[in-house]
């Protein structure tokens, strides 16, 4: 038997943790549209969602029970005109839109599954992920309708494209409660930089345990507000800030998208509690330096972090600028969102130390309903402080890869989802392993056969002054293999050049792993969930790759 046919009881056992099997339900409600329904009656005129969305000064607001009927709509409008039964998909494209939340609400209602789509990619790849997870209708805001039809003109399946609207004139059908938790409820895209994207396959199971974990986690209660800035067409706006609020019965104020202007004044005003980010946003946040001390937020408790590379300074320079604690966290949408964070109500010290006494700054401890580990390339487990490869099982693992058993096959080949980063832990006092993420593995510069991180230099980068953006590139090198670029974005009215920051980087770093060129430039490619894209920056240094590069 081969390794791709023996892959199904490989990922059956990544699905296990502790004592608990593949099979246990630690969640009680039936099915994400169970949930939302229960929610909807009992606690019915509390505002389950406001909306913001700046760039059309619209306003929208939901009661749990309106959200509800709304979603019952969308789901009968999806049986009725389109024939959608469980097990198909319904994708949509949109920004962020109270109709693209209840039209999640209103497949899982159902049984179907939602493909929610990435704006921000070509239709070409869009309509690629249309026909890989075989959707049958793509359902589009009215402003994004003429682009929905044009790409699925570029599908060789027919798929129907309808706009995405409140079909008012649904009579609802009753609501059937039956058991979805075991089905797919979500299939994203993996967004890689080179081939085609996978499709990672959630259920509907996956969704609410992970969610559960980020209620546990994040102390989330009925009495909490939320606000989501993040897409909810990727994992994290979806299942921390949209299925943990109806889980918890919380509070969201939605917006169609970041702005720095908002931010802080939407806090303040809407008593958020909780905010999910990445550091690209923090970044933002902390350029902008605006003055929070009159805004009265005394509601907020943290920043919620993870999803791309945060840098220690950069945490610290957001913690003493506007006082609020950075919580650091590490998931992947393989793993549904989160699979570790940092504790809450740690004192300041012990928060301090695994901050910034490592490194790098770590993710923290495990989630509730997960197991998480480091590995060889063998699947051989590693001791505390030993580099390896980040492995996750439990609960919160995907049903695996869309139509690729090969990727499956490799993901999945040790009985652990394999992350493809590299990372390490050290213990706590109380026994607890605290977990860091070196980088890709991918992402490693392989000088010389000695293997250096990029998250390591750039936190030497960020130190610079006039540095925005530091990033270590590894390029094509006749002498070493690879060696070690910058690439550097300036601050506002900076002056900087190359040789302050190879001044610089030569008192902080031996001369193996400081940067050999630097290249400026102003814009840096991202993943819409903020992940630094550096392979892509690897043909800015294609000049280099016969120079030889020697110490002063």
């Amino acid at each position: 038997m081969s390794d791709i046919e023996n892959t199904a009881p490989l990922i059956r056992q990544a699905h296990c943790f502790g004592v608990h099997d593949a099979d246990a339900m630690l969640v009680d409600f039936s099915s994400l549209g169970a949930l939302l329904a229960i929610r909807g009656c009992d606690q019915r005129e509390q505002i389950f969602m406001r909306y913001f969305d700046d760039e059309l000064n619209h306003q929208a607001q939901y009661t749990y029970c309106e959200f509800n009927k709304l979603v019952a709509r969308i789901a009968t409008w999806l049986i009725k005109d389109f024939g959608i039964r469980a097990g198909q998909a319904v994708a949509t494209l949109a920004y962020n839109h109270p109709f693209a939340a209840a039209t999640l609400f209103a497949c899982w209602r159902i049984g179907a599954i939602a493909a929610p789509q990435n704006l921000h990619e070509s239709d070409e790849r869009i309509a690629f992920t249309l026909q890989d997870s075989s959707c049958v209708v793509l359902l589009a805001l009215a402003d994004c309708a003429d682009r929905a039809k044009a790409i699925a003109g570029l599908c060789d399946a027919s798929i129907a494209v309808a706009t995405l609207r409140d079909p008012v004139e649904v009579d609802p059908l009753a609501h059937c409660p039956t058991d979805f938790r075991h089905l797919p409820a979500l299939i994203v895209y993996t967004s890689g930089t080179t081939g085609n994207p996978k499709g990672v396959v959630l259920t509907q199971y996956n969704l609410l345990i992970n969610a559960l974990g980020t209620k546990e986690v994040h102390e989330i209660d009925s009495a909490t507000t939320l606000m989501c800035v993040l897409p909810i067409h990727h994992v994290n706006g979806i299942v921390v800030t949209l299925v943990a609020t109806v889980l918890a019965g919380a509070r969201v104020v939605l917006n169609r998208g970041f702005k720095v202007s908002t931010f802080w004044s939407r806090i303040a005003t809407e008593k958020i509690g909780i905010v999910s980010v990445v550091p690209t946003i923090l970044q933002f946040l902390c350029e902008a330096d605006e003055d929070i001390r009159t805004l009265g937020l005394t509601k907020f408790r943290h920043v919620i972090c993870g999803a791309g590379t945060l840098a220690i300074t950069l945490a610290e320079r957001f913690e003493t600028r506007f006082g609020f604690d950075v919580i650091h966290g590490y998931g992947l949408s393989e793993t549904t969102a989160f699979a570790c964070s940092m504790p809450l109500h740690m004192p300041q010290d012990a928060r301090q130390y695994w901050l910034s006494g490592h490194g790098y700054p770590s993710i923290g401890v495990a989630y509730p309903h997960c197991e998480v580990a480091i590995h060889d390339a063998e699947g051989v487990v590693h001791g505390e402080a030993a580099r390896g490869e980040i492995v996750v099982r439990g609960h919160y693992i995907m049903s695996g890869y869309h139509h690729r058993p090969d990727a499956n096959a490799e993901t999945f080949k040790h009985g652990w989802f394999r992350t493809g980063d590299e990372g390490f832990f050290k213990n706590a006092d109380d026994g607890r392993a605290y977990f860091f993420i070196t980088g890709r593995i991918k992402e490693l510069i392989n000088r010389g056969g000695v293997k250096y991180s990029p998250f390591e230099i750039e936190e030497v980068l960020l130190e610079i002054p006039g540095v925005k953006v530091g990033l270590a590139i590894a390029f094509d090198n006749d002498w070493y293999g690879e060696e070690v670029g910058a690439y550097v974005v300036r601050s506002p009215d900076s002056t900087l050049t190359a040789a302050e920051i190879f001044t610089y980087c030569a008192t902080k770093l031996p001369f193996a792993k400081r940067p050999k060129v630097v290249v400026f430039g102003d814009e840096i490619p991202v993943t819409v969930t903020g992940k630094y894209q550096r392979l892509k920056l690897k043909a800015l240094f294609v000049n280099f790759q016969k120079t030889q590069f020697r110490p002063d």
